[in-house]
C-alpha cells in the first residue's frame, strides 16, 4: 500500500501543534532591536537599573525606555519591582543572562568609533561581571587556573573536583547546593570565545573577591579591576598574574 499524501504545504517531519517556533520568534524579536539589546547588555552587570538609568545609558526618551522595558518584563527577560515612584528591572535570572552573553559571542565585533568607546571597550574585555559571575580576561584567567590546579573539570562538562570544593571550604566561601542552579556551568565569553565559570560556584567566587575587595567596579558599566590586594591573593592562590590581563591576546 502506498503512503498516503503529505498535505500541501506542510514541510517532512513538521508538527501542526507545535508551538516552540513561533515562541522561538517572538523571542528572537525582543532583542531584535537596538535599543532592547543595549538594555539587556547593561543589566548583564547583575544589578537593578530604574528605567530612567537604562534611558540615559541607551540614549533614549523617557517613554520610549518605558515602552522597550515593558515588552522586555512581559515576554519574560526582564523582570520589575517598584519602590516609591521608581520602577527598578533586572534580568530575570542567570539563564537570561546566559542567552544575552551568549548571542552577543556570536556578533561580529564593530571597531570602537571613538577614544572613549575603545576605553570602555578595553575595561570590558580585561575583566567584567556577567550578571553574577566574571568575565573577560579575568574570568578566562580564573577558570583556567582553577582547571589547570584540579578545582574544576571541564572535559565532561564544567563541575567541581573535590579538591575544588574543599578548596571553596577552605577560603571560607558557601556554596548553594540545594537549588535548581547548577553548581558550576561554562558560560560563552563574548570577548575572549571561550568559557567562564558560571553556575552557583562562579557567583559565589565573584562576590567573594568583591567582598574581600579583591576587584572592585569602576566607571557607571560592569567593568572590575583588580586590585593591589587582589593581585597578590589571585596570584597566591591560583597563580593568576593580574599583569597578564591588560593584554590584547
Amino acid at each position: 500500500m502506498s503512503p498516503s499524501p503529505r498535505p500541501a504545504g506542510r514541510p517532512a517531519g513538521a508538527r501542526p501543534h507545535d508551538t516552540t517556533a513561533p515562541r522561538l520568534a517572538a523571542l528572537a524579536a525582543l532583542l531584535a532591536d537596538g535599543t532592547r539589546a543595549a538594555f539587556c547588555l547593561a543589566l548583564l552587570d547583575g544589578r537593578a537599573w530604574t528605567a530612567g538609568e537604562l534611558a540615559r545609558y541607551a540614549s533614549v526618551a523617557p517613554s520610549t525606555a518605558s515602552e522597550h522595558l515593558g515588552r522586555l518584563v512581559a515576554g519574560g527577560l526582564l523582570t520589575e519591582e517598584r519602590q516609591g515612584r521608581h520602577r527598578y528591572v533586572r534580568l530575570a535570572d542567570e539563564r537570561v543572562a546566559h542567552l544575552v552573553e551568549e548571542l552577543a559571542s556570536h556578533a561580529v565585533p564593530e571597531p570602537p568609533r571613538t577614544l572613549r568607546a575603545a576605553s570602555v571597550s578595553s575595561a570590558l574585555a580585561r575583566g567584567r561581571t556577567c550578571y553574577d559571575h566574571l568575565a573577560g580576561r579575568l574570568g578566562i584567567r580564573i577558570t583556567e587556573a582553577m582547571t589547570v590546579r584540579g578545582l574544576l573539570r571541564q572535559d565532561t562538562g564544567f563541575a567541581l573536583t573535590d579538591a575544588g570544593l574543599g578548596w571553596f571550604d577552605s577560603l571560607g566561601i558557601p556554596l548553594d547546593r540545594g537549588g535548581r542552579r547548577p553548581l558550576a556551568r561554562g558560560c560563552l565569553d563574548w570577548t575572549e570565545r571561550r568559557p567562564h565559570l558560571a553556575g552557583a560556584a562562579g557567583a559565589a567566587l565573584c562576590a567573594h573577591v568583591l567582598g574581600a575587595g579583591w576587584c572592585e567596579r569602576f566607571g557607571s558599566g560592569r567593568a572590575v579591576r583588580v586590585t593591589p590586594s587582589g593581585a597578590g591573593a589571585l596570584w597566591g592562590l591560583l597563580g593568576v598574574d593580574a599583569a597578564s590581563l591588560a593584554a590584547d591576546t
